[in-house]
């Protein structure tokens, strides 16, 4: 069982909330919601009950049909499940809460009852699908749930001292040194390559075999296949997501609808991409027509890039129609060999990065009236009342023309201007050069 630190956003819950709140944990499937949950409610509760509704009887999902009688109701489920509830000092979780929604619009009654505490858990390729002939509780309080980010990966191979000392080196402004930066970064490479889904990191460590880890995220896809088809049997859910390696690598300055859904434009599937993005599966970055801190209010729907929530199962998803064996990507990244137009997995691992930071992810493209250029800012992230523009390089980093461009046009808004890459810390001018394993620190 893995270290996460959503358990520490999960014991302020239970402290702020006081029983006021329920919690709803959601998150792509195969990102360990039930089992971290699961250890919160045995830890730090006399007694729990998980109800996991993938495996409930069609009576104990019954039981939610009804609520005038909850006395009723806590004591079937003691019964069901074998567990005496005690008045405050006790949970029931809701697990896989999409397959009942009866029971999460329950929420609302069992909370204002006060008796117990109550966690959901919900795989949201589905629990949207699922809340059309339901009242929502607002009493239901949301978190989400990613993939393990750098520092996790590092506490489950038993390190706990690295990335500490990155943020000390980081928040100091100097540079790692050549031995300790080579190091560092062939560490990242290769939690880039295994990913955060905490099942391919487990067959990691237990099999030191990437093959066997490629098998394992192979599966994760292929549940992702499923449930795509589950609620969109057209196909494009799949399209989009199977096409999004291919996208990025076409460096075009929007995801291209019409390449991959002949006849549909990027206006025709606003409601494909929300569903893709309420997945947990997929990361959106919309285009900023107005880069500014109020970026939330003039981002364009219809111009978009995608990412995977999991550079790992990024990693698998470029190959996905070959065999481990038949691609030599795992061999190359690690030993910082890869070629240069499969340098957007580091675009890709830098959205996960912001993403699980709680920074929402924004792009701009602009053209230079002057020199008739067109010019791109991978990603701008709001710092306080002003915007950093961030530029990503995998290789060459002596030139940075979007990034100049940017900051001569947009001079007064910017705060920082940062450039990640997979060399040393340094800073040049007024840009902070940054290597790619630090940016968990922006």
């Amino acid at each position: 069982m893995f270290k996460r630190k959503i358990y520490d956003r999960l014991l302020d819950w239970k402290k702020e909330s006081d029983g006021k709140t329920a919690l709803l944990i959601e998150g792509p499937r195969r990102v360990g919601k039930s089992t971290i949950v699961k250890e919160f409610a045995e830890k730090e509760y006399e007694s729990y009950i998980l109800v996991d509704f993938f495996r409930a009887s069609n009576e104990t999902k019954a039981l939610f049909d009804d609520l005038s009688d909850l006395n009723y109701i806590f004591l079937q489920l003691q019964l069901t499940y074998h567990a005496s509830l005690r008045e405050r000092k006790s949970v029931i979780v809701f697990d896989e809460v999409q397959l009942c929604p009866k029971a999460r619009q329950a929420i609302k009654a069992l909370v204002e009852d006060g008796r117990y505490d109550y966690i959901e858990t919900g795989s949201l390729i589905s629990i949207h699908k699922n809340v059309k002939d339901i009242l929502i509780p607002s009493e239901e309080r949301k978190v989400q749930m990613y993939p393990m980010d750098y520092e996790e990966f590092r506490w489950a191979l038993g390190d706990d001292v690295t990335v500490p000392m990155l943020r000390d080196v980081y928040h100091s402004g100097r540079p790692l040194g050549q031995a300790a930066h080579r190091k560092i970064l062939r560490d990242y490479r290769l939690y880039m390559l295994v990913g955060g889904m905490p099942q391919a990191v487990e067959s990691y460590i237990q099999a030191n075999d990437l093959s066997k880890v490629d098998a394992i995220k192979r599966d994760i896809l292929g549940l992702y296949e499923d449930d795509f088809y589950k609620i969109d049997p057209t196909g494009k859910l799949s399209a989009l997501f199977d096409a999004i390696p291919a996208q990025l690598n076409s460096n075009a300055s929007r995801y291209q609808v019409s390449s991959v859904l002949s006849g549909n434009r990027a206006n025709d599937i606003l409601e494909e991409i929300t569903e893709l993005r309420e997945s947990g599966t997929v990361l959106v970055s919309y285009h900023a027509n107005d880069p500014g801190v109020g970026m939330s209010q003039n981002k364009d729907l219809s111009r978009f890039k995608l990412f995977t929530s999991d550079t790992g199962l990024f990693v698998t998803l470029i190959f996905k129609d070959k065999s481990f064996t038949d691609n030599d990507i795992y061999f190359k990244l690690l030993n910082g060999k890869l070629q240069a137009n499969l340098g957007y997995l580091y675009e890709n691992m830098l959205a996960q990065t912001l993403a699980a930071n709680g920074h929402e992810l924004y792009y701009h493209t602009f053209l230079n009236e002057a020199s008739r250029h067109n010019y791109e800012i991978d990603f701008l992230i709001a710092d306080k009342r002003k915007i950093s523009p961030i530029e990503v390089k995998s290789s060459g980093y002596k030139t940075h023309s979007s990034l100049d461009a940017f900051s001569e046009k947009y001079t007064s808004r910017i705060s920082r201007k940062l450039l990640a890459y997979t060399k040393d810390y340094k800073t040049e001018g007024d840009i902070d050069f940054i290597p790619i394993y630090m940016m968990q620190f922006i």
